[in-house]
Parts: C-alpha cells; structure tokens; sequence
C-alpha cells in the first residue's frame, strides 16, 4: 500500500529512558456543556422539609433567601446593623410573617416590613410579591405592593405588575386590573422619557431612529399622543427621518388615544410620502374610519387591500373591522359574507372574528344563526369567552326568548366563564322586553349576590321594562333602589324613567323626574325632548308639549329628525283641537316642516303623515295632492293610513277621479287598503253618480 494511501495515525509518543516505566496518556476532562443562566441562588426557591417527632406531623415549605444585610451597600448596611429592630429575615419568612396576620389591614403590613432589612434592596421586591401572589391573598398583596412603591429605592417593573394583574384577574377584579395596566404604561413612559433626556444632554452622539422609536412607542402606550407626535416633529428637525415602524407608532399613538379623526388626516399626509404602507399600517386606519362612521371608505380600503394582496395582503385583524362595521351598520348579510370571503381566502378566524358575527347576528335578534354560529365556534377548537355568551344571550333576548337566554347564562357559569355586568344586564333585558318584570328585578338581587354591583345601565334596563309591563309603581321603587346603592342617574336612565311615565299617562311625575334631571346637573339631549314632546302630545298637553322647545332652544340643543316629527304632530293636534288659533298652528307647522327640510333632516312617513292630516283638516286639497307627489319623488314608502288620509281631503275637494287614481296606484305598489279607504273609494264613484251641482 502506498503512503499516499495509508491512513493517517498520530505520531508515536516520545520515547523515554530505558528502564523507565511506560508514560499514560490521560484524555482532558470534558467541560459541560453552558447552561442558560438561571435565577441567582438567593431568587431560587428551594423545597424544605420539617419533621415535628412529637406530634408525628411532616410539613414542607418553600424558602427564598433573597438579598440579606451584608449584601448591603455601605449607607443602608450601616443602618442596619446598628439598629436592634431590623430584622435579617429571608423574603420566605417575611412573606410568612405578612400572610400570618389575622386582619390585612395597611398599619399591620407597614409594621412588619419597616423592621425588614431587605427593604433596602430593590432586588428583594419582585421576589416578595411573588410569594405572596402564590399564597393567593389579594389584600396581602394590594397593601405590599402600595408600601412597596412608598419606599424610595423602588423602581416600577413590569413583572410586579404582571403578578398584580394576575391576581386581580383570579379574583374578577377587571377594573383594578385594567387600572394597574394603565398605571404601568404610565410608568414606562416616564423612564424612557428620563433615559431619553440623559441621552441628550449628556451623551454627545444623537440619538438614533430605533431610540426615537422606542419613546415614541412608549408616549403612545401611555396614551399620550401630543407628546408623540411632537417627538416625531422633533425626529425629522434633528435629521433622523421617520420609517415606516415610526410611522406605525404614531398612528398606533392616536388610535390608542382615541383621536381617530387625527390618525386618517395623519395618514393622508403619510401618503404624500414615499414610505409604502403595510397591513398594520391600513388596519389602524381602516380601524378609525369605521369608528368616525366612515364606513364606505373603510371598506373602500378593505378592497383595495385585496387588489394589492402582494404588498399589503389583509389579515384577520382587516376581516373582522369589517365585519365589525357591517355589524354596527346592521347589515348581518354583508357580515356574514366578508366572515365566508375570509374563510375562503384562507384567513382563519379567532374568537373576535366569531363574536363580530354574533353580535350582529344579536342586533337583530337572529337566535338561529347565533346559535349555529356559536356551535361552529367551538367546533373549530375555540373556546367561547364572556363576550361569545352575551351575545347569544342577547339573541335570544331581542327575539323575545327569555327562557332560552336564561340556559345560555346557566351554560356560561357552568363553564367557568363568570358573568359579567354586560351580561346580567342583557338577561334583565331579556326578561323585561318578555314583560317578565318580576324576573327580571330579582335578576338585580342576584346580581349583587353574585359579587358585580349594578350600575345605571341596569337601573335603564329596568325603568324602561317597567313602562312596557305597565307597572306604575315600579319605576318610584327602582329609583329609590339606584339612590339607596349611589348609583348616580344618567341622562339614558332619566329618559327610561320619563318615558316610561308618559307611557303610563303620568304626566306630573314625568315632569317632577325631568325638574329633577335639571337639577341635578345632567343635561337632556334630542331623546328626552323628544320623548316629553310626543308623550305630552299623546296625552293633550299640547300647550305643555311646545314649551319644552323652549328649553330645548335655551340650552342649544341641535333638533333632530325625531323631534321636528313631534313638534310638528303637537301643532296639528293642538290646531285640530283649538279652532280659534288654527290657522296659527298650522302656519306654525309649515314652517317647522320647512325648517327641517333646510336643515338636511329628511322627514319620513311620520312627518308627512302628520301634515297630510292637517292639510285634510283645513280642507286644502292641493298641498295634500302635492304633498303626495313630493313622497313620491323623495322615495318615501307609502302606507294605507296617508293614503286613506289623502283620499279624505280629495273628496272634500271634489276630486274623485285623483281617488281613483291614487287607488290604482295603491294596488301596483302593493298597499292593502283599509277600511277608510274603501269609504272614501265608495264616496268617490257616489260623486260620478250623483255629481254635485
């Protein structure tokens, strides 16, 4: 065999003395392999074991040394070690000591941590929040935490306030939960601000687009756009020209902080540029279009996303703000059609997708597709939330279905999913549309047992369902139960209780509860005008009726098509009532009905109903006739009660062949006639008959 062939061999050891005995090679130890760094030892919780022979008893616990007194600096060990009161507990036997004692209370917590001489080692704190969020007290916890940011070496950290949160949301705490979110925000704000500051003054190099972005990422966060947007002015004045991402976060800054409007017009202007949006970009603002009410042009965009699937394709996030508007639009079809258009295109819905769909099928009381909606969920491996159920439950509610929504909520709680207050409050819904007021105010005592205080939406819920089971004396109690658990009445609340008043006849309580609204500070709106108008015009207090236009003109507030309908239905009555003012009020309500047209409120069937009723009654057949024709050029839908109405002032005017018209018009456009228009019909061919001279 050749050399070139040979394999290769090391080459032999050297060779020692003769006589010598032979050398051993020995391999080097292997080192192990680098393990990820773990916690330091003194964060490390370590299982100990005690035995108390005496009573036969075995215990084990956990221990956490933490940060002891000659880990100290200087100035706090000094402290320490000359006072007889600090203590050199491990955080195991602090957190032990603070869970030992019989009341939470602040004065008893402060007591034992201020003889802990681990306070002085921020290290130490994030350690003992975390043993006593896993003993599982809230009020040990809570009072921990807010002596724990008195001390002046705390610094705010985002695992503390993940472990708070936490603990708030094992107790249903949702709205410490969300404030502690806030506040954390809040925090983070203020410490990328200060690191931002020091970069500037102290460090000479400037500061860089990703640290521009980091700030301004954190204004946003903490819901401060102004700051964010000037950040962004003052990026470009230092010559660090903002990118896309900075882009992003600026649109994020002001969709987080509800200045939807300023977000498009920021857009608009980020177009002008050559930067190319992406799909986080457009579904930020696909998201505001839909909440300023632009939903053409949201959808618009939607579109245009699907024709430029290559650069910005739309996602989950892009279907469901358009479903979401379709559902606040009512439109369920159109819902459900963008819902089967992102199923097809490969796009997999989650738990929002779903819910958008239920609630508009919910808005319309669509119990069957809610339901077949809710199933198909789960069969999809997702589990329904809090905002699933409701929205099945409301299905059932609007389509008249107590009992049905009732198993709904019973489901719920047997799946874990605690009610919430959305969620009682839709059943007490369900329960009063049904007429089932009893039900629905012991819903309210069940309610408080259940933990969840009820609010003004509840007490709404409940006025309104009292003026739709007729129960007078209801709404008086309901009022006293709101006043007795401080729940302050809204302006919703105060027109439950006024309309369901005026539905009952008792105009001098719905006057004293509006008198009350007035003085307690809470401004009406169009929907309480418009319900005291029309409630005193059902009830003949026409005279009464017109004086709350003055009120509603002192305090400026804009007429809507709702109550130029009333007022104008107020002065026909009250013209048909009065002879000796009724060419007055009629005058008065052609000058209303020609207000409204002006000021872009459309009027609708109601509204010329009204004047075609007065017209009739003065007799004028022409402006009914041309009244009609305007409906007709307007589009508005046509029913038997105008028609007959109509009829009537023909025949006044001796205008049969138009009667006979307007019938053969009637029955092309599919509208059933009533029995004052077959009189007036018959009254009509009489005249052909018998004609009068």
């Amino acid at each position: 065999m050749s050399s070139a062939s040979a394999p290769s061999s090391p080459p032999p050891p050297p060779s020692a003395s003769p006589g010598a005995p032979p050398r051993v090679v020995r391999a080097a130890p292997r080192r192990p392999p680098p393990r990820s760094p773990g916690p330091p030892p003194w964060a490390e919780r370590r299982p100990a074991v005690s035995v108390d022979l005496d009573r036969g008893r075995r215990s084990s616990r956990a221990e956490v040394d933490g940060v002891g007194a000659a880990s100290l600096p200087a100035r706090h060990r000094l402290r320490v070690e000359g006072s007889r009161r600090q203590r050199d507990w491990k955080v195991s036997e602090v957190a032990a000591r603070v869970l030992a004692l019989p009341r939470a209370e602040a004065h008893a917590v402060d007591a034992v941590l201020n003889c802990w001489a681990g306070r002085f080692a921020r290290r130490n704190f994030p350690l003992l929040i975390r043993e006593i969020t896993i003993a599982g007290s809230l009020k040990h916890a809570v009072h921990v935490f807010r002596w724990m940011k008195n001390q002046e070496n705390y610094c705010a950290r985002t695992d503390i306030y993940g472990m708070m949160i936490r603990i708030h949301a094992r107790y249903n705490q949702v709205d410490q939960a969300r404030g502690l979110f806030f506040e954390m925000q809040e925090w983070r704000y203020k410490c990328h601000m200060s690191f931002f500051h020091y970069l500037k003054h102290h460090i000479p190099v400037p500061p860089s687009r990703t640290t521009y972005n980091n700030v301004i990422n954190a204004c946003g966060a903490a819901g401060n756009w102004k700051k964010a947007l000037e950040l962004c002015k003052k990026m470009s004045e230092n010559g660090v020209g903002p990118d896309l991402v900075t882009h992003n976060i600026v649109l994020s800054a002001f969709k987080n902080g509800a200045q939807y409007s300023k977000a498009i017009a920021y857009y608009e202007i980020m177009k002008g540029s050559n930067i190319v949006p992406d799909t986080f970009t457009l579904n930020i603002v696909i998201h505001c279009l839909v909440k300023v009410g632009q939903y053409g042009e949201a959808i618009e965009l939607f579109h245009s996303m699907r024709k430029k699937r290559t650069i910005c394709p739309p996602d989950v996030v892009t279907y469901t703000s358009i479903m979401q508007s379709y559902s606040v639009c009512g439109q369920a079809e159109n819902c459900k059609a963008v819902f089967d258009m992102m199923v097809a295109e490969g796009v997999k819905p989650n738990i929002v997708s779903y819910n958008a769909l239920l609630g508009a099928y919910a808005s319309h009381g669509m119990h069957a597709e809610a339901l077949k909606t809710f199933k198909l969920l789960k069969q999809n491996g997702l589990s329904p939330d809090i905002v699933s159920y409701t929205s099945l439950l409301n299905a059932y509610g609007r389509s008249a279905l107590p009992e049905k929504a009732r198993e709904v909520f019973n489901e719920m709680r047997k799946n874990s999913c605690k009610p919430n207050k959305v969620s009682y409050n839709a059943l007490i819904d369900a329960y009063g549309s049904a007429g089932m007021l009893k039900e629905a105010i012991s819903l309210l005592h069940e309610m408080e047992k259940d933990g969840i205080h009820p609010d003004v939406v509840s007490i709404s819920t409940l006025l309104t369902a009292c003026g739709r089971c007729r129960q007078l004396t209801k709404i008086g109690t309901i009022l006293t139960a709101a006043q007795s658990r401080g729940i302050k009445l809204n302006v919703v609340a105060y027109n439950s209780g006024i309309g369901s008043y005026l539905s009952l006849g008792d105009y001098e309580k719905a006057l004293q509860l509006y008198t009350l609204m007035r003085e307690s500070s809470v401004k009406p709106d169009a929907v309480t005008y418009n319900i005291l108008i029309s409630g005193s015009c059902k009830l003949g207090k026409y005279a009464e009726s017109l004086k709350f236009l003055e009120d509603m003109k002192n305090l400026k507030i804009h007429l809507t098509k709702e109550v130029y309908s009333s007022i104008i239905c107020s002065y026909v009555k009250q013209a048909s009532f009065d002879y000796i003012f009724y060419l007055g009020k009629l005058i008065e309500a052609e000058c209303t009905f020609d207000s409204m047209k002006e000021s872009g409120c459309f009027p609708d069937v109601l509204t010329y109903t009204s004047m075609m009723k007065a017209y009739n009654d003065d007799g004028n057949w022409r402006k009914a006739w041309d009244l009609y024709k305007e409906m007709e050029g307007n589009d508005i839908q046509l029913d038997a009660i105008i028609c007959s109405s109509l009829m009537e002032a023909l025949n006044k005017g001796s205008q049969p062949e138009r009667v006979l018209q307007l019938m053969e018009s009637m029955k092309e456009k599919g509208i059933q006639l009533n029995q004052k228009a077959y009189f007036e019909i018959i009254a009509s061919c009489s005249m052909y008959v018998y004609p009068f001279s």
